[in-house]
């Protein structure tokens, strides 16, 4: 069977991506009215969701920016939220390495959760696929979300202080990651770390300036993977 066309894996990206617009929207929204409420200006919010685009950590940050912590906190806080991103990239890295420089540059800019989930699930059900076609298949996912990103963070800047209340939008939050995470669960491993990562992170929620997140990180990282070898060693 032959490969399909980049262009065909490129649309057929597109329309992965683009129900994710339903939860990307109001989420980029949110960030917008919250950050303005916070004192930055349309400027500086614009500026810090082109540069970061990466909505966790941007709320995680701002949260601590909000509340006088160190910048050395703010920072590393940020961080290892995304550290996550390090991860995505080198599960793509035997996707997506042999890709030209300035094709790898470009992904890298939107390896994004989503982009991601819904790449690495194409490519581990279509192996063969040259990697043209990953790379296709990869920007399609990110034309409907990434721009959709920047134009709703400027509406929620904008237009936020005239949202009814009653129109929450912080449910897009919870709903994104759980849209991505809960069909990422396919392994013992992949479940204990989800698990060991709520149940550490509300016992730990009363360490200041967001620690509790970092250390719940690093403890589901650890029993992931002494589960993953416990299994390997059965098997």
């Amino acid at each position: 069977m032959s490969a399909p066309a980049p262009r065909t894996c490129f649309w057929r990206g597109f329309r992965a991506g683009l129900p994710f617009v339903i939860v990307v929207a109001p989420f980029a929204g949110l960030f917008g009215v919250v950050a303005t409420d916070a004192g930055l200006s349309i400027t500086e919010v614009m500026a810090f969701s082109v540069l970061v685009i990466a909505g966790a950590a941007q709320f995680t940050a701002l949260q601590l920016m909000t509340e006088n912590a160190p910048t050395a906190i703010v920072l590393a806080t940020a961080l290892a939220v995304n550290l996550r991103m390090a991860m995505y990239s080198a599960a793509l890295v035997p996707h997506l390495g042999s890709a030209p420089l300035g094709w790898r540059v470009v992904l890298a800019y939107f390896n994004v959760d989503q982009t991601y989930a819904l790449s690495q699930a194409a490519y581990d059900d279509n192996p063969t696929w040259p990697v043209t076609a990953k790379v296709a298949f990869f920007l399609g996912t990110a034309i409907p979300i990434c721009p959709m990103w920047y134009v709703f963070t400027w509406a929620g800047a904008a237009l936020g202080t005239r949202i009814p209340p009653e129109f929450a939008l912080d449910f897009a939050v919870p709903i994104t990651f759980l849209a991505l995470i809960a069909p990422a669960l396919r392994t013992a491993a992949h479940v204990a770390a989800a698990g060991t990562s709520i149940a550490a992170a509300l016992a730990l929620a009363w360490m200041p300036a967001g620690l509790g997140l970092i250390c719940a990180g690093i403890v589901a990282m650890m029993v992931g993977a002494r589960v993953e070898t416990w299994l390997e060693a059965r098997a």
